[in-house]
């Protein structure tokens, strides 16, 4: 898998040069080959349509259109992994960016190692989840109004197909796994993000709302994804 991970591409988005001069070097001495830059939105989402990218690195702060139009701008069309870059540590910061489709967020100064590091987590997951559907016999879970194909990676709604980011379908897939169980935020932090849930509780309400945006036919009074008070959050699949 590590040859599979570096041999993926990457789409650097930042005006900065020298900064993305700098990331750029670093995650070529981490092993990666396939690496595009954009000094602009509107730069970095035609680049994303043309290169097809496995993962976009974007800046928050940019002249002209910045982070979250351009991330707006890609959600149109693509559902990759897109990881903020950004000055701003606001939590309504990384909310909004959450909000709109990211999967990451990491405030400056930061370490270009970790990014390559966070970039490698992303791409690795990735792998692994289509490797884990793709190699299992046909599975489908059925619940309300929604059917989940796990050997296609299929969700599909009243007859309409779905369209998540990667986060969103691995957090989906893991409660899925354990449906009518309680997770707490740990177990999931754990399992989707591979990290310490310190930090993430914002992360996660955002995009348990965006399940229930999807999945729900009313998202304020869901029926399958449940909050459980002081415990976590469930997935009720008994319900018709």
């Amino acid at each position: 898998m590590y040859n599979e991970i570096l041999d993926r591409k990457i789409l650097l988005i930042d005006d900065e040069i020298e900064l993305l001069k700098l990331v750029e070097t670093v995650l070529k001495k981490e092993g990666f080959r396939r690496i595009v830059k954009a000094s602009n939105g509107t730069e970095g989402v035609k680049l994303c349509k043309i290169e097809k990218p496995d993962i976009v690195v974007l800046d928050v702060m940019m002249p002209g259109m910045d982070g979250f139009e351009t991330c707006k701008k890609i959600r149109e069309f693509s559902f990759i992994p897109i990881l903020f870059l950004s000055a701003k540590s606001d939590d309504i910061d990384k909310i909004v960016a959450l909000g709109m489709g990211a999967d990451d967020y990491v405030t400056k100064p930061f370490s270009p190692k970790e990014v390559a590091y966070r970039i490698k987590a992303h791409l690795r997951r990735n792998i692994y989840i289509k490797n884990e559907i793709y190699n299992k016999e046909e599975k489908i879970v059925k619940f309300g109004e929604v059917t989940i194909n796990f050997t296609k990676g299929e969700v599909i709604k009243k007859g309409q197909h779905i369209t998540f980011t990667p986060k969103e379908y691995s957090l989906l897939s893991y409660m899925c796994k354990n449906s009518n169980r309680i997770l707490s935020k740990q177990m999931l932090c754990d399992e989707v993000w591979g990290d310490d849930f310190n930090g993430y509780d914002n992360t996660i309400m955002v995009h348990i709302r965006r399940l229930r945006e999807k999945i729900e036919e009313d998202p304020s009074n869901p029926k399958h994804i449940l909050t459980v008070k002081g415990l976590g959050y469930k997935l009720n699949t008994e319900l018709s």
